[in-house]
C-alpha cells in the first residue's frame, strides 16, 4: 500500500472508537502518519498486518488505536499481547496505551519484563488486565508458569521483531505464536525483513495486509549530524570542551560497555554535570527513576549503551553523541534516532578515529544524509562560554533579589576591613571556584589534537626501542640473521633477532594472547588498528606486542570488560579470528620451535639422516655424513631482500 494515497486522511475517518478518538484529539493528532493511515483501518477490520517502516514513524499509535477501539471492558482476561524487544521498549509502549485510553475508564494495561519483581506482576494478572506489554523471556516464564492466560485473546503484536531476532529471542517468540488461540490477529511490524521474520509472517499470519513506508532517508531530516576526529586528544576532554559550548537542553551518550556508561557518568560529575549512567546490569526500578529525573530535569546527561536506550523517547533530549563508534549502522540509525522526533530538530555527534573512517562513510551511506566534520571549540570558545555563564548568574542572581542581608554583611566587613567592594566580590568568586582554574589555558601552538589528523601513529604511540619489531614492521628491507641449524641453510651472519623473554606485564596491564602472527602476515599496525576500533581503546593503553609464527602476545588493561573480551573472540585480522583470551598464569609464551623440513628439491641428498653436505661446526647436517653440496655455502653471496618471516612452504 502506497504512503501518498493515504496522506491526506484525518484520524476522524480511520473508524477510531469514540472515547479512543477524545483520547487522540486531547494528545493533538489530526493527520495521521503514512504507517498508522495504512493499518489502523485493516486493523479494525481485524486482519493480520505485515508492517515494515523504521523507528519513529509512529508505529505505536499505528496498532495501539486499534487494539483500543476493539477492547472489551468486561472481559477481564488479557484480549490483547504485545511483545517488544526491550523492557525500555515494553515500558513505553504500555505508558502509550495508557495515554490513549484516558477517555476509557477501568482500562488496565500490564507491563512485564524481566529484572521486575514477580509479585506485582503476578498480583495485577490476578486482578485482571486487558493488555500485557512484555518481553519475550518474561512473557514465555509466565506462560510456563501458567500466570499468563490467552484463552482469550484477540491480537497479537510484534514490535521491532528484527530487533528480537537480533538479540536472539526470535525462539521464544516462536513459542509464544504456538500458544496463541486458532481464531486470533497477529500484526508484526519491522525495520527490516531479514529471512527469518519473513519465514514467521508466512507461518503464522493468516493472508496479511502488506504495509512498507519508504522513507526518503533512514534517519530524519530534523537531525544534523556531525562528526569530530579523535586524534590524539583525549576524549574526555574533548566531549567536557563540546558540553560546554554546545547549548543543549537534555543528551544522550551512547558508550560501548556497561562498564564505560558507569565510568564515563562518573566522570562527568566529577566535572560538575548533572550526568547518570543507564544500563542492562542495573535495577529496574533505579533505571526508571534515572529516567523520570531526565524527563524532570533533575539529569541533563544519560550515558547509555545499545540496548538499554531502545525505546526511549523523552522530549528534552536535543543530542545524542556517540563516545564510541557503533559496531553497525543499524545501531548508529536507532542511536541517533532518540532526538529530532515527532518534528523537533536535534543534533548527533560522532566521535571517530581515523582508522574508523570506513564506519563513518558506511553510515553515510546508510544514512542516506552527509555527516560534516566539525571543529573542537578552541580554547578561546570554552573561556568566553564560561565568562558569559559567570556574568549571566551574577545579573539571575541579582535580579532575584532577596540580598538585602548579604549587603549589610558585607558593607559592615568593607567598613571594619578597608577593603574595596571590588576586592571582597572577586574573593567570594574565589570562594565559589575553589582550587579550579577558572579559565583554560592556551597552548602555545595548536595543538596536535585540534589539527588534521594524519593517518599515521603518533610517535608516542609506538613501542619502546627495547620492544620493537623487527625491521620488516617498517618497510621492505628485511634484518639478515643466522640461519637455524636445522637443514634450511647456513648463513654466517649476524643473529636472528628473536622476540626477547617475556617478563610480567606492566603494572595496570595483562597479558593476551591472539590465534594470529608471522606466518599470516600480521604487522604491529593490523593488531593495534583492530583493537582500537574494535574495542574503542586508544592505541596508546595498548601495551608491548610480541609477535610469533603462529600467534601473538599483547597487554591491554586489566579487567578489560567481558562484552568486549566477548567481541573481540570473534574479530578478524589478516584472515584469522583473533580468538582472544587472557593468558593463563604460569603459561609458556616463548613459541614451539620451528620443527625440522628438509629441502629434497634443489640441495640434492643432503639434509638429516642422508649424506648431507658439510656444515659449519662438523659434519653434515643432523644426522648426516658429508655430502657434495654443504662446503661452499658460506662462500655464497647474501641474499638481496634477507630473509621474510617463515610462514607454510610447500617442499
Amino acid at each position: 500500500m502506497s504512503q501518498d494515497s493515504q496522506a491526506q486522511l484525518q484520524f476522524a475517518q480511520l473508524g477510531l472508537s469514540e472515547p479512543v478518538m477524545q483520547a487522540v484529539t486531547a494528545i493533538g493528532y489530526e493527520t495521521p502518519s503514512p504507517i498508522q493511515a495504512a493499518t489502523i483501518p485493516a486493523m479494525l477490520e481485524g486482519r493480520d498486518v505485515l508492517g515494515q517502516a523504521q523507528t519513529g514513524t509512529g508505529k505505536t499509535a499505528a496498532f495501539a488505536l486499534p487494539v483500543l477501539s476493539n477492547i472489551d471492558l468486561q472481559q477481564i482476561k488479557p484480549q490483547a499481547l504485545i511483545l517488544a524487544p526491550t523492557r525500555e521498549l515494553a515500558i513505553q509502549v504500555a505508558e502509550a496505551f495508557q495515554s490513549y485510553s484516558s477517555k476509557i475508564p477501568g482500562f488496565r494495561v500490564l507491563p512485564v519484563y524481566g529484572g521486575q519483581p514477580y509479585g506485582q506482576q503476578l498480583s495485577a494478572l490476578r486482578r485482571g488486565v486487558h493488555i500485557v506489554v512484555g518481553t519475550p523471556g518474561r512473557v514465555i516464564d509466565h506462560l510456563d508458569r501458567s500466570t499468563l492466560d490467552l484463552s482469550e485473546l484477540k491480537t497479537l503484536v510484534l514490535d521491532e521483531a528484527d530487533e528480537m531476532l537480533r538479540m536472539g529471542f526470535i525462539d521464544d517468540v516462536e513459542a509464544v505464536l504456538k500458544k496463541l488461540p486458532e481464531q486470533r490477529q497477529v500484526a508484526l511490524f519491522s525495520a527490516t525483513m531479514p529471512p527469518q521474520i519473513r519465514r514467521i509472517a508466512q507461518t503464522y499470519l493468516q493472508d496479511p495486509v502488506e504495509v512498507t513506508i519508504q522513507a526518503k532517508t533512514t534517519t530524519s531530516a530534523n537531525i544534523r549530524q556531525r562528526y569530530w576526529w579523535v586524534s590524539g586528544m583525549h576524549k574526555l576532554d574533548a566531549l567536557t570542551r563540546i558540553l560546554e559550548v554546545e547549548p543543549f537542553d537534555a543528551m544522550i551518550i551512547f558508550a560501548r560497555t556497561k562498564a564505560g556508561t558507569e565510568e564515563l557518568a562518573s566522570k562527568l560529575q566529577a566535572r560538575g554535570l548533572a550526568a547518570a549512567a543507564i544500563n542492562g546490569d542495573m535495577q529496574q526500578a533505579q533505571r526508571e527513576r534515572t529516567i523520570a529525573m531526565l524527563k524532570e530535569g533533575k539529569l541533563d546527561i544519560l550515558v547509555a549503551t545499545d540496548v538499554a536506550a531502545r525505546g526511549l523517547d523523552v522530549e528534552r533530549i536535543s543530542h545524542v553523541l556517540n563516545y564510541d563508534i557503533p559496531y553497525d549502522t543499524e545501531s548508529y540509525v536507532h542511536r541517533i534516532g532518540r532526538t529530532g522526533r515527532a518534528g523537533r530538530s536535534g543534533e548527533a555527534i560522532l566521535f571517530a578515529t581515523p582508522r574508523e573512517k570506513g564506519m563513518l562513510r558506511q553510515i553515510e551511506r546508510a544514512t542516506r544524509q552527509p555527516i560534516e566534520e566539525m571543529q573542537l571549540p578552541s580554547v578561546e570558545a570554552v573561556n568566553d562560554t564560561r565568562i558569559n555563564k559567570f556574568t549571566s548568574r551574577i545579573s539571575e542572581t541579582l535580579g532575584a533579589g532577596g540580598l538585602d542581608f548579604y549587603r549589610q554583611l558585607l558593607e559592615r566587613f568593607e567598613s571594619e576591613q578597608n577593603v574595596p567592594a571590588i576586592e571582597v566580590a572577586a574573593a567570594l568568586a574565589k570562594m565559589l571556584q575553589g582550587d579550579t582554574p577558572f579559565l583554560l589555558q592556551p597552548p602555545v601552538r595548536a595543538p596536535r589534537e585540534e589539527r588534521a589528523p594524519r593517518e599515521r601513529f603518533d610517535r608516542g604511540d609506538r613501542p619502546e626501542r627495547g620492544d620493537r619489531f623487527d625491521r620488516n614492521e617498517r618497510g621492505p628491507r628485511f634484518e639478515r640473521g643466522q640461519r637455524r641449524e636445522d637443514g634450511e641453510g647456513g648463513f654466517e651472519q649476524r643473529p636472528r633477532r628473536d622476540v626477547p623473554p617475556r617478563g610480567a606485564p606492566e603494572q595496570g596491564m595483562e597479558t593476551y594472547r591472539i590465534s594470529v602472527g608471522h606466518q599470516h602476515g600480521v604487522k604491529p599496525a593490523n593488531i593495534v588498528g583492530a583493537i582500537a576500533n574494535e574495542a574503542g581503546l586508544e592505541s596508546r593503553f595498548i601495551g608491548r606486542i610480541d609477535i610469533h609464527d603462529d600467534f601473538s602476545l599483547l597487554d591491554l588493561p586489566a579487567q578489560m570488560p567481558s562484552d568486549v573480551l566477548s567481541h573481540l573472540q570473534k574479530v578478524w585480522v589478516s584472515g584469522q579470528q583473533l580468538q582472544m583470551r587472557a593468558l593463563a598464569p604460569g603459561e609458556d609464551t616463548n613459541p614451539a620451535p620451528r620443527p625440522f623440513k628438509p629441502r629434497f628439491d634443489k640441495r640434492g641428498p643432503g639434509g638429516p639422516g642422508g649424506p648431507g653436505g658439510p656444515r659449519r661446526g662438523g659434519p653434515g647436517g643432523p644426522g648426516g655424513h658429508g655430502g657434495d653440496r654443504g662446503g661452499d655455502r658460506d662462500s655464497r653471496p647474501p641474499r638481496r631482500d634477507g630473509f621474510k618471516p617463515r610462514g607454510p612452504r610447500s617442499y
